[in-house]
């Protein structure tokens, strides 16, 4: 059969490229991850009480030990999701997110070490579960980078992105806004800003809970900038996860909320608008012909 040849002086289009899987290196570390979280949630939501010894540092408030179980389980969404995504542009969401909050979480172990569990009177299995923890994050933001270059050197070829409408735009970059500007302050200044959190916290707990603000602000200044629902699934999941289990933390705890102060109503209406959007992004979109 004779080739047919496009006119002379008529451009050729280039052949699109097909959009890129999850590299194996960033579906195995996506899963770890998982794994992880899913143990650090049941330490801190299940035993918020015990945490002097099935934790690697003792919270003595319990609304701040389920709120961060809470934060952990609902990471299962978001590490899972992405990792049972076959392309990339469906995981691709999950990544700085992870970076930023292991990253963050080191630097908080490193500054408050003096309170961990690492004193030689205390039982082998608690000093064992302190040592994994700095383990985890000394390992886990130094294999994401590997993982992600794994990621590069096989495709990070994505579609084209789908765009979200203006009202979901605006309420992920105001969540991203109040999560960051939060988490940012209760890491470097954990005493000052104690006072705009809806219950006290300590300056451990304090940075600890800044490092998931900054993670989800993360996470949601990422979605605004793929514009893309497909990518959001993921996120989507953890934000239902997170609104949900929050919501049962204040059940059990949220006794030590000072709710006449604005904090409080702030807290919840952030919880809302996540989950909120986080809902819309799991309903299925309408495809027009």
């Amino acid at each position: 059969m004779e080739e047919v040849r496009p006119p002379v002086g008529v451009p050729v289009p280039p052949a699109a490229t097909p959009p890129a899987a999850v590299a194996p290196a960033m579906r195995r570390l996506l899963w770890v991850a998982a794994a992880l979280v899913f143990l650090a949630g049941v330490q801190l939501f299940v035993f918020p009480l015990r945490t002097e010894r099935y934790f690697a540092w003792t919270i003595d408030s319990p609304m701040t030990a389920v709120f961060l179980g809470a934060s952990y389980w609902s990471a299962i969404g978001l590490e899972a999701g992405a990792a049972r995504a076959r392309l990339w542009g469906q995981a691709r969401i999950a990544v700085p997110a992870v970076l930023v909050f292991t990253t963050l979480t080191l630097v908080v172990t490193l500054v408050h070490l003096d309170k961990f569990h690492l004193d030689g009177d205390l039982d082998l299995s608690t000093r064992a579960v302190t040592w994994l923890w700095i383990g985890v994050y000394v390992a886990v933001p130094v294999l994401t980078v590997l993982a992600w270059l794994a990621q590069r050197r096989t495709s990070t070829a994505v579609p084209r992105p789908s765009g979200l409408p203006l009202a979901v735009r605006i309420v992920l970059v105001a969540l991203a806004a109040v999560l960051l500007a939060m988490g940012a302050a209760l890491l470097v200044a954990p005493g000052w800003a104690d006072a705009a959190w809806p219950w006290p916290l300590t300056p451990l707990t304090g940075r600890a809970v800044g490092a998931w603000l900054v993670g989800l602000g993360t996470a949601a200044g990422h979605a605004v900038l793929l514009d893309d629902r497909d990518s959001l699934r993921p996120l989507a999941i953890t934000g239902v996860a997170f609104g949900a289990l929050q919501s049962v933390a204040l059940m059990r705890h949220g006794d030590e909320l000072d709710w006449g102060r604005p904090p409080a109503a702030i807290y919840v209406a952030i919880l809302v608008l996540l989950t909120a959007v986080s809902v819309w992004a799991l309903v299925p979109a309408r495809r027009t012909p």
